[in-house]
């Protein structure tokens, strides 16, 4: 059973909210804290700043955004983590077409359009089903007013000059949970299965019924492969 802190990174526009159904059993095993990553417009940045912040070891939990900030935190200081958790993430940096969609949110947020940009993600990230949901939408403003439109930009020009990190999987040497939703059209199952595939110790966890914010629209399941994976 693992005792060593645990540091969780939010995705995209999201804030510690997104762990909130996940915090209390995490609590458990050892101190939670939930890292920023509002204030640098670099990934390198980003990894330093959290580095110099966490524990001495810890275990390293990212969803989508948090998970390419895993990777560039493993290439700087892959000796400090313990355990690795990806959800809802790829290795793979932007092709062209997502790099596209950022510039023209970036360009809308800029233009005084954030709440649209925040309904354009809002209808990407949540499945079909779950978007009439009002409380999930709720979650979601509320992250994405904690977030802010300037820390919104840092984070879009951060993600978009992120090296493609498949190259790195193979060295990565701790326990790894990768979690998938089945029905993520943002991070797909199969970009899940490609970083699982490559890494010794990684276990493959696809949720039913899940688009790309696994810890809200299924957070049991995930609070579940969580739990599992600390107790290895």
């Amino acid at each position: 059973m693992s005792h060593v802190p645990t540091v969780l990174v939010p995705g995209l526009l999201c804030s510690p909210r997104l762990y909130a159904e996940q915090l209390p059993p995490l609590w458990r095993f050892a101190p939670v804290s939930v890292a920023s990553h509002h204030h640098d417009d670099s990934f390198a940045a980003i990894a330093r700043r959290l580095l110099a912040e966490a524990p001495p070891r810890f275990t390293l939990v990212g969803l989508s955004m948090g998970g390419y900030l895993a990777f560039e935190i493993m290439r700087q200081a892959g000796h400090r983590v313990a355990r690795l958790a990806l959800l809802n993430t790829s290795a793979r940096s932007d092709t062209a077409e997502q790099a596209q969609r950022r510039l023209d949110h970036i360009a809308m947020t800029r233009d005084g359009q954030f709440p649209e940009v925040v309904d354009l993600l809002y209808q990407r990230w949540v499945r079909p089903a779950r978007r009439s949901d009002l409380a999930l939408r709720q979650v979601m403003l509320q992250m994405a007013d904690e977030t802010g439109p300037e820390a919104f930009i840092r984070q879009q020009t951060a993600i978009m000059s992120r090296p493609d990190s498949r190259s790195g999987l193979a060295a990565i040497d701790c326990p790894v949970l990768v979690v998938a939703g089945a029905d993520d059209d943002v991070t797909l199952p199969d970009h899940a299965a490609e970083i699982a595939s490559h890494i010794p110790q990684a276990r493959l966890v696809v949720i039913p019924d899940c688009g790309h914010l696994s810890t809200l629209e299924q957070p049991a399941a995930v609070t579940q492969a969580l739990v599992s994976w600390l107790t290895w």
